[in-house]
């Protein structure tokens, strides 16, 4: 039922929402340049890889080494507006009509993260990720660490219809207040090195 839901609900946003798209499309092109989609492998499914996509915030910026400057000084003004009003994650039906991800679920981090996670925090792989979650929607970027896996096992192992149905409410309400959009100090989170506790 929640698969059925999922691809009847991204169908009808995707085609509701195609003149947004296109307009962000040009937006992220003209500020940022090519290419308009940030693209990068995110664990799903049972640690699954899947191709995440997400309009780009970012720009391109290098030290003299060539290496990534630090996201703080690459996101610009309007990556943050972007960011601020969950426009980037748009790209992300397409992903959820595909069946890589769900509307709600665990947020997908990165594949380096997974040796790190203890087998708690693996459980988070039992579903699929979403683009907003029980984490999302209780802090976001600014909970810590231990505190958003908490989150992710508690939906885990709470699911249901109505609590997801809570969720993407709460989620409407959280993108329009713009709460918990990075954590203190950092453009967004800061890395995951692992949890002193391994349980």
């Amino acid at each position: 039922m929640k698969r059925l839901l999922d691809m009847m609900i991204a169908a009808t946003a995707l085609i509701l929402l195609s003149p947004l798209l296109v307009i962000v499309a040009l937006l992220v092109r003209l500020n940022l340049g090519a290419p308009i989609l940030f693209r990068q492998l995110r664990p799903g499914l049972h640690g699954r890889p899947f191709q995440m996509l997400k309009f780009r915030t970012m720009r391109d910026a290098y030290d003299r080494d060539g290496v990534p400057l630090a996201d703080a000084d690459r996101i610009t003004g309007f990556g943050r507006f972007l960011r601020s009003t969950s426009l980037d994650e748009l790209p992300g039906l397409w992903s959820v009509l595909k069946g890589d991800m769900s509307l709600v679920g665990p947020r997908p981090l990165l594949m380096e993260y997974l040796p790190l996670y203890s087998p708690q925090q693996a459980r988070r792989h039992e579903v699929r990720p979403g683009i907003t979650g029980w984490a999302q929607v209780n802090g976001r970027n600014a909970l810590s660490w231990d505190r958003k896996f908490a989150l992710d096992l508690w939906y885990v192992e709470h699911r249901s219809f109505m609590l997801d149905l809570k969720i993407l409410l709460l989620t409407v309400r959280k993108v329009l207040v713009r709460d918990g959009i990075s954590a203190a100090g950092e453009a967004t989170m800061p890395k995951f090195t692992g949890s002193e506790t391994r349980l």
